[in-house]
């Protein structure tokens, strides 16, 4: 089973977000589907994160210019899962985010073991 969790952090900007783009909200309950049933979606960063690429229909712009999901990959034990939701930018606003930022927000909300350090 996995269980997806929306971090703090992440549940502010996908707020604003959704503000902004009104189709953003099926797009994202599609995202959680589909995470929900396959596990991590889009590119491995490595520690277990992942970046994906969320095309938003009301912005017009594919995968390519659309929202960028970050998540994080917290394997329980062979049969549970969580997936935390750690960021979602606009890609116009923000090209990237650093793996450095990523690792802060991960220690900071969901703590050091979840990254493997003590």
């Amino acid at each position: 089973m996995i269980q997806i969790i929306a971090l703090p952090e992440f549940e502010k900007d996908l707020k604003r977000l959704n503000k902004k783009y009104q189709s953003l909200k099926n797009e994202y309950l599609s995202y959680i589907e589909s995470s929900e049933e396959k596990g991590p979606q889009g590119i491995h960063l490595g520690h277990n994160v992942y970046k994906a690429r969320l095309a938003v229909k009301s912005k017009g712009k594919g995968k390519s210019g659309g929202l960028r999901i970050i998540s994080y990959h917290f394997i329980l034990t062979y049969q549970e899962d969580k997936i935390y939701l750690v960021a979602i930018y606009d890609k116009s606003e923000m090209p990237s985010i650093e793996m450095k930022k990523i690792d802060q927000i991960i220690k900071k909300q969901i703590g050091d073991s979840a990254l493997g350090e003590s």
